[in-house]
């Protein structure tokens, strides 16, 4: 089997064409088990046509994941729009990989950026079920809150203080209807703590990373965070319910 940057492909799935491309680790092995990540890239990076494919594979929040030391299997779907027909393609694209790959299922994975985000925060409230965190980049929260925490989904908010498109309130207002259904879900604040999680970082801390404009952008750079990255692999489905 192929492994490494699968660049190009298309599902023909119930929602209609799928553009995707995926990662294999080198040493992949149907003996073994795998985290499976699916990422949306934001609205430059959907299918707009021959001209756009494989847009997505120079993408931070894709790259990220196949260079981290734990091997893990990475997704990256280019979708047509941010809205309903996208969000169910996003889960169907997830449940093809599980039903063909060697994923670990207990350690099903989400990240969206900008118009991506719009899309993963439909998808996993949709299917919470499918997936042990998500991770919600500079971008607003289209999806609804109670089936998140009904089902212990872990989730990271990250947004710029100042970020030019959304604003960072916007990322608040998720944060705090996301604890709120938590909390109705009968979540202790230590419970709730240990699955949410927001980040609003100031100008100086982007200007310490090398972003001093455009920090709706800049919210890239949260893909290069360690900590972030390895608190959603941090989450399991079964610890998450337990």
């Amino acid at each position: 089997m192929k492994t490494g940057i699968i660049a190009e492909q298309i599902l023909e799935g119930e929602t209609g064409t799928i553009h995707y491309s995926y990662y294999l680790p080198e040493d992949y092995d149907t003996q073994k088990k795998y985290p499976l990540m699916m990422v949306m890239p934001g609205y430059d990076m959907m299918w707009f046509g021959g001209e756009s494919s494989g847009s997505n594979l120079d993408w931070d929040g894709f790259l990220c994941w196949t260079q981290l030391q734990e091997d893990m299997i990475v997704v990256s779907a280019q979708l047509t729009d941010w809205h309903d027909t996208s969000a169910r393609q996003a889960i169907e694209l997830t449940e093809y990989f599980l039903a063909n790959f060697s994923v670990d299922v207990s350690r099903v994975y989400a990240a969206g950026y900008s118009a991506g985000g719009e899309t993963m925060s439909q998808a996993v409230s949709m299917c919470p079920d499918l997936y042990a965190a998500y991770l919600h980049g500079a971008s607003q929260w289209d999806g609804d809150y109670a089936p998140i925490a009904e089902n212990g989904t872990a989730v990271y908010i990250f947004m710029a203080e100042h970020d030019e498109y959304y604003g960072s309130q916007r990322a608040w207002s998720a944060y705090n209807s996301l604890h709120d259904a938590y909390e109705e879900a009968g979540w202790s604040e230590e419970q709730i703590s240990n699955v949410l999680q927001i980040q609003t970082p100031n100008d100086e801390w982007f200007a310490q990373r090398g972003v001093t404009s455009n920090y709706h952008g800049g919210g890239n750079v949260v893909f290069w965070e360690d900590d972030v990255l390895n608190w959603v692999l941090s989450h399991t489905k079964e610890e998450n319910e337990s």
